[in-house]
């Protein structure tokens, strides 16, 4: 190993950031990990996220795929609402039988939580913090932070996701590379007053789709939005009741539990909302610093399988820089090319899936129905082709052919069974 890349800083302590600290540690490298929130965002916060294919792999090397099938969601029945008549129900595992090979649904906080604790005794963390500024001379780069000392490193990652304060340091204006797809997404906690269990539903309008699934670790649930709009809303993303008044508006209709879930948003200690947004760039690594997951190659929230490509980014990312004996200049360019065909193929799938997650008009709400209806009684090679656009982020992760960057792999695999 190059002993002059061997300290790497690493922006961001949710998904992509631990998962490649985990694997430099273990290669050997002296990861440390800055986060700007003052807590590790942890505990059943988020969003439900899928780990896919590939993914599931890497969590079983990591060894804690036991953790993550523990901590999974456990819905196994989607309930399609339709007032006035009977819904439509779905039985989850044998709908996603023809889907994906291997699959966990598990919240986001969880997932971030089980990741802190698999690296918090090898790996330094600094919360409340964030980068102020970075200049790289070409042979360190000098960082200052909001809040402590400066710092000079070998490399910078920034894991800091789609609105990440590293590209915008090193690249530009997150302009330059943040192409809306008309859409939003919102997610907050409220009670489950509707008591399900292991039961999520959901209600569709054209451009629009709600879901409320529970939290069975909590007893509360959490309300799902999704909307289409032509034209980018201007708010101020720090303004979480002005995005509160943006959700309420786009959903003022009375209509099936449409007025009692908004009027839960009031008293919700929490909200995400943000734009349905790819990430496109044409490299994200410059110099000695480079970006992964949602920061680099965002596929868009809630529709491209980001969760995935995340883990899956920060494992070949830290992969190569171990086959390159930490050559940061052939590591960045092997990652980029061994990752190139996944971001370009998750990034053209999501307008797709937009159009099943968010029908345009009746008949396109009405056909996403019955399609759902259908699906799980019908053979799994049925399935997988009536579900190719449903399948389609699972199947393109599932294209890829991992490296498993010998020896770490090995020695965190389950040996083969006498």
């Amino acid at each position: 190993m190059n002993p002059m890349n061997r300290d790497i800083l690493i922006s961001g302590a949710s998904v992509a950031g631990p998962t490649l600290a985990y694997w430099l540690s273990r290669y050997g490298f002296t990861p440390t990990v800055v986060e700007r929130t003052p807590a590790l965002r942890a505990g059943l916060g988020g969003h439900a996220v899928d780990l896919l294919g590939p993914a599931v792999d890497v969590a079983e090397w990591m060894g804690i795929l036991p953790k993550v099938m523990a901590a999974s969601t456990g819905t196994d029945v989607i309930s399609i609402e339709r007032p006035g008549r009977s819904p439509v129900v779905v039985n989850v595992g044998r709908a996603v039988a023809g889907i994906a090979s291997r699959h966990v649904e598990i919240m986001r906080g969880e997932l971030t939580s089980i990741l802190y604790e698999a690296t918090r005794d090898d790996v330094e963390y600094f919360f409340g913090d964030s980068i102020r500024t970075l200049e790289d001379d070409g042979d360190r780069v000098a960082v200052t932070f909001e809040h402590g000392p400066p710092r000079s490193v070998d490399l910078v990652v920034g894991a800091d996701g789609l609105h990440s304060n590293v590209r915008r340091l090193t690249f530009g204006d997150e302009s330059r590379f943040g192409h809306y797809l008309g859409g939003y997404l919102g997610v907050f906690t409220l009670p489950n007053y509707l008591e399900l269990a292991g039961r999520m539903v959901t209600f569709n309008r054209p451009g629009k789709l709600v879901a409320m699934y529970p939290v069975r670790q909590t007893g509360a649930a959490r309300a799902l939005f999704l909307f289409r709009r032509a034209d980018e809303l201007i708010y101020d993303y720090r303004d979480i009741e002005q995005q509160k008044r943006l959700l309420k508006q786009a959903f003022a209709e009375d209509v099936w539990e449409l007025p009692r879930i908004l009027a839960e948003l009031d008293a919700s200690p929490d909200l995400y909302f943000d734009s349905i947004s790819q990430i496109r760039m044409e490299t994200w690594s410059r110099g000695r610093v480079t970006l992964v997951g949602d920061a680099g190659y965002c596929p868009a929230p809630a529709v491209g399988g980001g969760t995935a490509v995340a883990v899956l980014g920060a494992f070949v990312l830290a992969g190569e820089l171990h086959a390159a004996g930490g050559d940061h200049t052939t590591a960045f360019r092997m990652y980029e090319q061994q990752l190139r065909r996944l971001v370009a193929r998750t990034r053209a799938l999501a307008p797709t899936m937009m159009k099943v997650l968010i029908p345009r008009n009746r008949r396109q709400v009405w056909a996403t129905t019955q399609i759902m209806r259908v699906l799980p009684r019908l053979p799994a090679t049925i399935q997988r082709g009536l579900s190719s656009f449903v399948r389609a982020p699972a199947r393109a992760l599932e294209s890829v052919d991992l490296n498993r960057y010998e020896p770490a792999v090995a020695a965190y695999e389950k040996p083969t069974a006498e």
